[in-house]
């Protein structure tokens, strides 16, 4: 049985549509590679791609005099999630991962 096969019957038979969609979204393993190596382009790729999610963890609900809520980017959350990716990034074990 072809690896091909066997994962579309794992995952439903799923060729095209949002498992497809789900395949472009990932970062190449070559901007991975690189960002581990410390390229800073790529670190910063890195980043952008995971940006809107960090932000989703980042963001806080406040309220205003009146009580109305409000959302707000803790900016200091943000930065520290941010620093903890490219920590990992740095510590990714490229030897392990090829």
């Amino acid at each position: 049985m072809s690896r091909h096969s066997n994962h579309n019957r794992q995952h439903g038979g799923q060729r095209n549509g949002q498992h497809q969609h789900n395949r472009r979204n990932l970062l190449p393993f070559e901007v991975i590679q690189t960002a581990a190596m410390g390229d800073v382009d790529a670190i910063n790729a890195v980043l952008k791609h995971y940006e809107g999610y960090i932000i989703a963890l980042s963001t806080k609900r406040l309220f205003d005099e009146q009580g109305k809520p409000y959302m707000v980017v803790d900016t200091d959350m943000r930065r520290t999630l941010e620093t903890k990716l490219i920590v990992k990034i740095m510590q990714f074990d490229l030897d392990r991962a090829a």
